[in-house]
């Protein structure tokens, strides 16, 4: 409470330096939008929009990068150590790659930053106080805002029944080695028959985040190692490398199954696999959470007609009440096109339509998560939850001290389309890329 209402009065001196009207009641946490046709930023209490500023994004070859980030780190001083310590004063890093908010002395009507988003010192100022490191903040290509999702697939607050498992007993072991994208995985020792309805209580803890994205080409081979080798036939070490010895012991299943011993990974062998090992179909989505900019959780989950694209959403937990079990979900659907090449790689024959009214809708709709781990993302939620759902995976800059960062592609020019050039446009004196 003391937050919110703190929160509350920060964002009344922001509104009232900025010139925005109040609208309604002001709690936290809030979303801070970027939409880069407008050049303009939008703070979002819910679905509200409580102060607005102009904003000066990337130039011609320093563009910002669009997709859903979160705030690492904070700095009230703070100065380039690329562009002749450049100052960026009020400095809210997005990526640990260079891109940030900032204040700035110069922020035209247009793009023409190296990178950064640039604001005006006052605004910069205030919405400093305002935030909190985690506080997402969405940059996107076209002005995009939060609404109300209500979506019976949508997590609520809950607590874990005692015949179920807490996640703070169950065992954790290491699951992906990729470096800087490090998870843990929950091993339960006996799988759960049924889930009774969750009883609620009252919880305060850090917000979590949820990404759902598909099973990558490694992570489906560390299951498959780790199947065989429950079966008897001895792959290795599950590191998602096929080496020989887990070549052997594909060969060695697929002689004893009567199939051509070749050796390969295909959808066949896994299928052939999971059914000896009385698993059912190999799942084809994967959830991760992390809590505190770590790895927390990861579990597999069923993503329904996959050859359509999931497309790019981002959804925030408001009003949170673990006494009344229910929270109130505001989503964004981020335009993302996939190149033809990944599109292939990942089984896509269908591309997403971001334009599509209930676009989020229909892909909540799609994905089926265990109803055990459903119990145990519940009893973790809290207020300012988030959950992101994208094709592609864990990207570049998703790594160690972050959250989940989504980053977006635009769709290409076409050949025919001219660029727009702009004239009389004075050169910006400050430079705006952070390291």
């Amino acid at each position: 409470m003391n937050f919110r209402l703190a929160t509350g009065m920060g964002i009344l001196g922001l509104l009232l330096s900025c010139g925005t009207a109040l609208a309604g009641t002001l709690e936290g946490p809030l979303q801070i939008v970027v939409s880069k046709d407008l050049q303009e930023l939008k703070v979002y209490d819910g679905g509200v929009v409580v102060a607005t500023s102009r904003v000066s994004t990337g130039k011609a070859g320093h563009s910002t990068p669009t997709g859903i980030f979160s705030i690492l780190e904070k700095k009230r001083t703070h100065f380039s150590n690329l562009y002749d310590s450049a100052p960026m004063p009020f400095m809210q890093r997005l990526t640990w790659s260079g891109i940030a908010l900032h204040a700035s002395n110069s922020v035209p009507a247009y793009p023409a930053s190296h990178g950064c988003v640039r604001l005006p010192n006052d605004f910069a100022k205030t919405l400093f106080s305002l935030t909190r490191r985690g506080g997402h903040v969405l940059i996107s290509d076209r002005a995009v805002e939060p609404r109300r999702i209500v979506h019976e697939a949508l997590f609520r607050p809950a607590t874990v029944l005692p015949e179920t498992q807490l996640l703070s007993d169950a065992d954790l072991r290491p699951g992906l080695l990729d470096d800087g994208t490090k998870s843990v995985e929950v091993a339960m020792t006996e799988p759960v028959a049924a889930v009774p309805e969750p009883a609620v209580q009252k919880s305060e803890q850090d917000p979590i985040r949820i990404l759902v994205t598909r099973r990558g080409e490694r992570e489906a081979l560390i299951d498959l190692q780790r199947l065989l080798t429950e079966l008897g036939y001895d792959a290795g070490a599950p590191d998602g490398l096929l080496g020989r010895q887990t070549i052997a012991a594909i060969k060695a299943f697929q002689a004893a199954e009567g199939l051509a011993e070749d050796g390969r990974v295909t959808p066949e062998l896994s299928a052939a696999v999971y059914a000896r090992a009385g698993k059912g179909a190999p799942p084809n989505g994967r959830m991760l959470v992390r809590q505190k900019f770590k790895p927390v959780l990861e579990a597999p989950v069923t993503i329904r007609d996959a050859e359509t694209a999931l497309g790019t959403h981002f959804l925030l937990a408001r009003d949170v009440d673990s006494e009344k079990g229910t929270a109130d979900w505001y989503g964004v659907t981020m335009e993302n096109h996939l190149p033809q090449s990944t599109m292939t790689r990942l089984g896509i024959t269908q591309a997403a339509d971001a334009g599509a009214p209930d676009a989020l809708a229909k892909t909540l709709s799609r994905i089926d998560i265990p109803a055990d781990m459903r119990i145990r993302i519940s009893a973790m939620l809290s207020e300012g939850a988030s959950l992101s759902i994208s094709d592609t995976g864990l990207g570049a800059e998703t790594g160690n001290g972050t959250d989940f960062i989504t980053l977006t592609r635009k769709a290409p020019l076409k050949a025919d389309a001219a660029p727009v050039r702009k004239k009389n446009r004075k050169k910006a004196s400050s430079v705006t890329a952070v390291r």
